[in-house]
Parts: structure tokens; C-alpha cells; sequence
């Protein structure tokens, strides 16, 4: 792109360009370019992952298939866990290369080959086949997924300053929110067959993850020294020791957990009008992302520990009111569980970008692969075992595990005031 037009762009999103934000000479005048790269490629990932959403888009379309409930339970833990369980292991070899950029193209062309496979089984199964086809395609695209994760930060860390990182992941956010309130439009306003505009929407994911890859493909990294793949691993679990932060952080990501697990419980609370407030629930979810994304940007590249902090507050106090609406029986009343959703889905995009804003700033270059392999698969291995556990505990009472919830979420945010103003060095 033209190098004017990538710098003019960036000065006014950025507003602070001045600043090396840690960046060498090299990188620093590669920056803007990087800068929009990262925003059109994290766009598109974004978008793709609101229009095939196993919390909402891929539990209907199961449901649609008379899957079954045991395929529509495995969805999010799969989803989630499969995005975060591996990277201790996928990390050695990202860190071994001297560029991580391909790691995440390639992560996410498999993404896009994924759901296009998806698509397809939606079109032609029925039944269990088709749930044990798209749990399997929704599993390998969780896999392609975490390597995505594993290589982000760290080509973030190299490519955008330390004061601009959260405002690159928050613009992206935003953006990718209007796509999927389009999405959510066209399903509420009932203009097609909604099995028709669910497929069409999956095969719009494959193609937005495919042109990301390409997008990030020629994002102008510095070279890396090669690491050596052996120091990365399960003997890292030794920074537990020696970082206490690195602990602390893990332990708030892990009592936030609840803002992504508890979606589906709120259709638990009505499960016979789930399917029908498909459009609202996506317009919701996509509308919560579009109006706080930015905001929680630019706050986190101020101080990640208070979005932290704000979102634990918000989450807990959302869950909370859901509790105390079923309690009193207003939790039937036409729209209070999009609107619900919504103030969490807030809460839940604070928790996104204050984490990865937090992890990327407060590692070294050397460490930010570590600390990232590391906390995601703990917290992978908490989601997998906090679903189940939830899961049977829902089964007696959904409010039940919404409290739950809610009590994580008031925890991690105390817990997140101990966490230092890692940005207070940028």
C-alpha cells in the first residue's frame, strides 16, 4: 500500500506515532504499513470467527441438523480448548524460526479451509453424521487456531509500538463487529432461508480467513534470532515460580473464563425460543463488540490491569442481575436475555484485548512466546475441565452456574488491582 497514504492513516488512528514504543529504527519506519496490515488481517479473522460463532451459529445449525445435544455440548469446550491446550507444544517451533508471521498465515488459511469444510458437511449431512463432521472440522480449526495465537503476539510485539498495540486489536475488533451486525440484520429481517444465509455465512468465514493469511503474509517482519526450541516447554512451567505476575495473570484470565462459557446458559434459561432468537443474539454479541472494542483499545494501551479490572466488574455485575431477573421471573420478559448478553459480550471484549494487551507488554521480546504458550494452556486446560464441571452442575440449575460465574468474574477483578501498570514504561 502507498507508504503516504499507510503513515497519514496511521497518525490519526494512532494519535501518539511519535513514540518508538520499542520498535528499532527499521521496524519503527515500517510501522505504519504493519499497523493497517495487522488491522485487515485481524478484520477479517475477527469477522470470520463472528459468522461461524459456536456459541450461537454453529449450536443452531447442529440443532437445525437434528445433531443432537451431545455434538451441540462439544462445541464451545472444543472451540475454546483446542484454541489454547497446544500452544505449550507448537511454541518450540514457532520460537525456533526467525519468522513467526508465516506461522499465523498459514493458521489461518487452515482456518479458512476448515470452515469452508464446514459448509459443505452443512449442506450434505444430517444427524450425529454431520455432528461428528463439524465438531471434527471445528476441532482442527481450533488447532489451526492456537498457532495463531502462539505467533500473534509476538509478531505484534515486533511490528507495532508498545502504546499502540491494544488500539491495532481494538480498531480490528470494531470493525469486524460491523460485519456481523450486517449478519445478524439480514437474519432478523428474515430475508432468505436462515439454513441458506447460515451456509453462506460459513463459506464468507472461509474466504475472509483465507484473505487474511494473504494479508498477513506480506507484513514486513524484523528477523528473529532463532531460539533454541528446548527452553520452551513443559519445563516452563518453572515461570510459575519465578514470575509471581505471570501467576497472578494466569489466575485473573483463568476466573474470567465465565464471560466466555456463559452465553449458552443464557439460552438454557429459554431453550423454546433459542432458535428463534438467533438474529437478536448475534446482533447483540456483534453490537457489544462494535460500541467497545476501540474503547477498551485505548484504554488497555493506557493500563491493561483496570480493563482487566473494569471487565471482571462488568462481567460480575451482568451475570449477577441475570441471576436476580430469573429469580423474580423477569427473565421471560421479551428481549432482557439479548440485552443481557450484550453488557456481557462488553465485559467479554474487555477481557480479550486487556489480556493480550497485558501479556505482549508486560514480556520481553524473549519471553513473549513463553508467557503466551505457557498462560493459554492453562487457561485451555481450566475451560476444559471448568466446562464440564459446569456442565453438570447445569443440569441440576442453570442459575446455579450463572452465579458461579458471576463470582469468578467479582474474584479476578480484585485480583487483577495486584497486577503492575505494565504500560507504565512504554
Amino acid at each position: 500500500m502507498p507508504q503516504d497514504f499507510a503513515k497519514t492513516v496511521f497518525n490519526r488512528v494512532t494519535r501518539d506515532a511519535g513514540a518508538s514504543g520499542g520498535l528499532d529504527k527499521d521496524a519503527q519506519q515500517a510501522e505504519p504499513g504493519n499497523f493497517l496490515r495487522h488491522i485487515a488481517a485481524l478484520s477479517g479473522s475477527k469477522l470470520a470467527d463472528g459468522l461461524i460463532d459456536p456459541k450461537l451459529v454453529l449450536s443452531w445449525l447442529l440443532t437445525h441438523l437434528g445433531a443432537g445435544s451431545f455434538w451441540v455440548g462439544l462445541l464451545v469446550p472444543v472451540r475454546e480448548s483446542g484454541a489454547l491446550l497446544p500452544q505449550l507444544f507448537t511454541t518450540p517451533y514457532i520460537a525456533a524460526s526467525p519468522y513467526r508471521k508465516w506461522f499465523w498465515a498459514g493458521g489461518s488459511a487452515v482456518q479458512g479451509l476448515c470452515a469452508g469444510g464446514i459448509a459443505v458437511a452443512g449442506l450434505t449431512l444430517q444427524g450425529a453424521v454431520a455432528g461428528a463432521v463439524i465438531v471434527t472440522l471445528l476441532g482442527v480449526l481450533a488447532l489451526a487456531r492456537s498457532v495463531c495465537s502462539a505467533s500473534y503476539k509476538d509478531v505484534l510485539g515486533k511490528t507495532v509500538g508498545k502504546s499502540r498495540r491494544g488500539t491495532a486489536t481494538g480498531f480490528a475488533s470494531s470493525a469486524a463487529a460491523v460485519g456481523v451486525i450486517a449478519f445478524a440484520l439480514v437474519l432478523l429481517l428474515d430475508l432468505g432461508d436462515r439454513a441458506v444465509i447460515v451456509i453462506a455465512a460459513l463459506l464468507l468465514a472461509a474466504a475472509f480467513w483465507l484473505i487474511a493469511a494473504a494479508v498477513m503474509a506480506g507484513l514486513k517482519e524484523p528477523r528473529s534470532q532463532p531460539e533454541d526450541a528446548s527452553g520452551i516447554g513443559l519445563r516452563q512451567f518453572r515461570l510459575l515460580r519465578t514470575d509471581p505476575q505471570l501467576l497472578r495473570f494466569i489466575a485473573v484470565r483463568s476466573l474470567l473464563v465465565g464471560t466466555a462459557l456463559a452465553p449458552p446458559y443464557f439460552l438454557l434459561l429459554r431453550p423454546d425460543s433459542a432458535l428463534n432468537q438467533l438474529g437478536a443474539l448475534v446482533l447483540a454479541s456483534a453490537t457489544a463488540a462494535l460500541v467497545s472494542s476501540y474503547v477498551w483499545g485505548r484504554l488497555s494501551d493506557q493500563s491493561s490491569r483496570k480493563v482487566l479490572m473494569y471487565a471482571g466488574i462488568a462481567g460480575g455485575a451482568v451475570l449477577s442481575a441475570v441471576v436476580a431477573l430469573t429469580q423474580i421471573g423477569w427473565i421471560a420478559a421479551p428481549g432482557v436475555i439479548p440485552v443481557a448478553l450484550f453488557g456481557l459480550m462488553i465485559a467479554y471484549q474487555g477481557v480479550r484485548i486487556g489480556r493480550s494487551t497485558h501479556l505482549v507488554d508486560m514480556a520481553d521480546e524473549g519471553d513473549r512466546a513463553p508467557y503466551t504458550a505457557l498462560s493459554n494452556t492453562i487457561v485451555g486446560l481450566v475451560l476444559l475441565v471448568a466446562g464440564g464441571l459446569f456442565a453438570a452442575v447445569g443440569a441440576a440449575s442453570v442459575p446455579l452456574v450463572i452465579a458461579l460465574f458471576a463470582v469468578m468474574c467479582w474474584g479476578a477483578a480484585g485480583l487483577a488491582a495486584g497486577l503492575k501498570e505494565v504500560q507504565a514504561d512504554a
